[in-house]
């Protein structure tokens, strides 16, 4: 591994509550991926029903679209006590699920699953503004960059774990281990040497308030186009998503192979958080972003083509390329959003990048069913291109130089 590669991990972990923070999010992400996989196996063991096993999904994204609103909490007070109240609260809540150990106890499971999401948006934007006092501008590329890799490698290492456990001890084991993460995450914020001053009390009605981090993003001249194009995208990779199986069919390989594609997509993701904070230094958000869309437009007509080499190619294409905007959007909310509002904007940032995603993937399920999967990949490649556009067309050398 290159010096390059691995300069900006170094550059976090010297800073001690860059690391003590990137070290919370490792933690308490490793959990929510193994409990991510787990519920729905835990589902459909109970019930035999792969309706009932999806909803857990669905349970645990719906409260996202509450983002806006559930965002103003982490401006109500300070972030560091509230980070560690939610992973106490998560903690005890997981607990409670033990016990069930048969489709008559299905709704507490979903009704955990739903207050977790919930509490996770609370949970990320509160996160999102103290990593935003506690880091350094200069780090910020750099940490999210860490983070977006963290993430990523979460999601091929924990679904294994989680599924190992869950063959051993059942459901209950691997809500355990997501409360022992929790407890783990709040040992590492109590860490954190961090000073928040008292937030001022609220003024307006609670609509009024909410509105503000909506407000703030549409007026910024340099968040509202990176939000954009991180809805558009989300959502043209959710349409991708869908048509996983239709390549693999096309491919002549079981159902299986997907895995083979999803792994070599993560570790294009980890490579890809691994370079963006120098990424972002040296091409500024607009154009780190515009690279990645365009990088992630080639990795999807690619799909197109009925090779192997070429569909794994495309796969780490689309790996490295997506994260780019959604690291470019994160990293310019925390720089470009005052403290007071930081909270109540990224969340609503996150319902606008994220929530796409999910309506990308429902409508693609129906379109794989209609027609080829190949011409309208080479479509979602055009439409990707076509969103990276205007973010080459303005000058980076103003947000470049802010960020080294």
């Amino acid at each position: 591994m290159t010096n390059e590669t691995t300069w900006p991990l170094v550059r976090v972990l010297r800073d001690r509550e860059a690391g003590l923070c990137l070290s919370a999010v490792v933690i308490s992400g490793f959990g929510t991926s193994a409990l991510w996989l787990a519920s729905g196996v835990w589902v459909k063991d109970l019930t035999g029903s792969d309706g009932l096993a999806a909803l857990c999904l669905l349970a645990m994204w719906l409260p996202t679209l509450a983002g806006p609103l559930l965002g103003t909490l982490a401006d109500r007070v300070r972030r560091k006590p509230l980070l560690i109240g939610v992973n106490v609260l998560l903690g005890g809540l997981l607990l409670t699920l033990v016990g069930v150990d048969s489709p008559g106890g299905l709704w507490l499971l979903y009704t955990v699953l739903f207050v977790y999401g919930a509490a996770g948006v609370v949970h990320d934007a509160a996160e999102s503004a103290l990593v935003a006092t506690a880091v350094g501008p200069s780090l910020l590329g750099d940490f999210n960059g860490l983070r977006m890799t963290a993430t990523e490698g979460m999601k091929l290492l924990a679904p294994l774990a989680g599924a190992g456990l869950y063959t051993a001890y059942g459901g209950p084991g691997v809500a355990l281990l997501d409360a022992a993460t929790f407890v783990l995450a709040t040992g590492v914020y109590a860490l954190l040497r961090v000073r928040e001053e008292k937030p001022a009390p609220p003024r307006g009605s609670t609509r009024r308030r909410t509105a503000e981090g909506a407000r703030h993003l549409w007026a910024h001249p340099v968040l509202r186009p990176l939000v954009l194009a991180g809805g558009a995208t989300m959502l043209l990779a959710g349409l991708n998503g869908a048509m996983v199986y239709a390549v693999v069919d096309a491919l002549g390989r079981s159902p299986a192979y997907a895995g083979v594609l999803y792994a070599v997509q993560g570790a294009g993701s980890v490579v890809a958080g691994l370079l963006s904070g120098t990424a972002l230094r040296r091409l500024g958000a607009r154009r780190f972003a515009a690279y990645g869309i365009a990088l992630l437009a080639l990795g999807v007509a690619l799909r197109a083509v009925p090779s192997d080499p070429v569909a794994l190619g495309g796969s780490a294409a689309i790996g490295a390329g997506l994260p780019a905007v959604l690291i470019a959007a994160l990293t310019s909310v925390q720089r470009e959003t005052p403290g007071p509002l930081l909270g109540r904007v990224t969340a609503t940032a996150h319902t606008l990048v994220y929530a796409p995603n999910v309506a990308g993937l429902a409508a693609g399920a129906a379109l794989v069913e209609l027609v080829n999967h190949r011409p309208v990949l080479v479509a979602l490649g055009v439409a990707l291109l076509a969103t990276a556009a205007p973010l080459f067309a303005a000058p980076a050398a103003t947000e470049a130089g802010a960020d080294r």
